[in-house]
């Protein structure tokens, strides 16, 4: 039965690599996921572009264990070589958009929860979630199903981790700062020119060390990702605008990196977009991170952003494929790694459910 839901789970990934699904354009995608629980007599529910649906035998008194994973994609880069939105496979490797990201996590966990669908007297819950609108944190993704679906008390969230155990992962908070000045014409002089101001704070930013360090994902990391000021050659301008991308550990809140920038910063104003995506961990003596050890895997944290970011509870980020192969040219990943894939999900929660 594994074996015949694997390949199964790669016919699926091909149809989804062949139809386009960016983000909030997931439509179609939907649609093959739908078919694929029809076919396997599953009930399912849909909201927005986002397909859901729980074990038959669901048991309001027991914990619940969601399986996610995305079906949108970011758009093909311009280095692509192959067809992007063409399955393709050469010596060994399945090519396309989505193939690593996360294509061949979500038709793996698919396919997982599908072998335990009509199992009895499991000792979790099982709602599966094939969500839409990860790549853009936008509105109708993951977190709009956490009020919809059953409330759940673990997750594991499939994203290319080479089937280790990604046992936290940094949040995101990204911040817009001005650096004032006194705007003038470029002939005349000027000892407040905002953008040597900003030398100041470019220095100020690099050298800031944030105190607590985490075990599993070492220190925040802050950058300056972006800089904008003046309109014309000789007229300088009367303040410069900041990108600030900062990674957050889990030792802190989005909201306490938020109050010491607004505290210690040099910019005279410094505002967070949105403090929604937080960092997000399991502890390390979880029965999924204690059975996943027992198979041999390996924990880390993760420097990437993915839909955990978005849950409450705690969550394992797990999958097959490679982050480094996400968002690249001529994306693949191993037909082995869907095969492994879908063999270590079931191992993994045979030893939990």
């Amino acid at each position: 039965m594994i074996e015949k839901l694997t390949q199964d789970a790669i016919a699926l990934l091909k149809q989804l690599i062949e139809t386009q699904s960016f983000s909030s354009e997931e439509d179609n995608t939907a649609l093959l996921i739908e078919n694929w629980f029809t076919t396997h007599y599953i009930p399912f529910k849909r909201d927005h572009h986002n397909i859901w649906a729980t074990n038959k035998y669901f048991d309001e008194t027991k914990p619940t264990l969601l399986l996610n994973s995305h079906h949108d994609t970011v758009k093909p880069n311009s280095g692509y070589t192959k067809d992007p939105l063409k399955a393709i496979i050469e010596d060994g490797k399945l090519y396309g958009l989505g193939s690593n990201d996360a294509g061949g996590c979500l038709v793996s966990l698919i396919a997982t929860f599908t072998y335990f669908y009509d199992k009895k007297d499991l000792n979790y819950n099982l709602v599966i979630v094939a969500s839409a609108e990860e790549e853009s944190s936008g509105p109708n993704g993951l977190n709009s199903m956490l009020s919809i679906i059953p409330k759940i008390d673990v997750a594991i969230v499939g994203e290319p981790t080479l089937m280790q155990l990604a046992v936290a992962e940094k949040g995101l908070v990204v911040f817009d700062a001005k650096v004032k000045g006194t705007a003038s014409h470029a002939a005349h002089p000027n000892n407040d020119n905002a953008i040597y101001n900003t030398i100041e704070v470019l220095n100020w930013f690099k050298a800031y060390k944030f105190e607590r360090k985490s075990p599993v994902l070492g220190d925040v990391k802050m950058t300056v990702t972006q800089i904008n000021a003046g309109k014309q050659h000789n007229a300088v301008p009367a303040e410069v605008n900041l990108v600030i991308d900062v990674r957050v550990n889990d030792k802190y809140t989005n909201q306490e990196i938020a109050d010491i920038l607004t505290q210690e910063s040099p910019c005279t104003n410094i505002t967070a977009r949105s403090l929604r995506l937080n960092s997000s961990s399991i502890p390390i003596n979880h029965d999924l991170v204690k059975a996943g050890i027992e198979l041999g895997r390996e924990t880390y944290g993760s420097p990437t952003l993915s839909d955990q970011s978005v849950l409450k509870c705690p969550s394992l980020k797990l999958g097959p494929g490679d982050s480094t192969r996400s968002h690249t040219a001529d994306e693949f990943i191993y037909l082995a790694e869907i095969e492994e894939g879908v063999e270590l999900y079931i191992k993994l929660l045979e030893k939990v459910l």
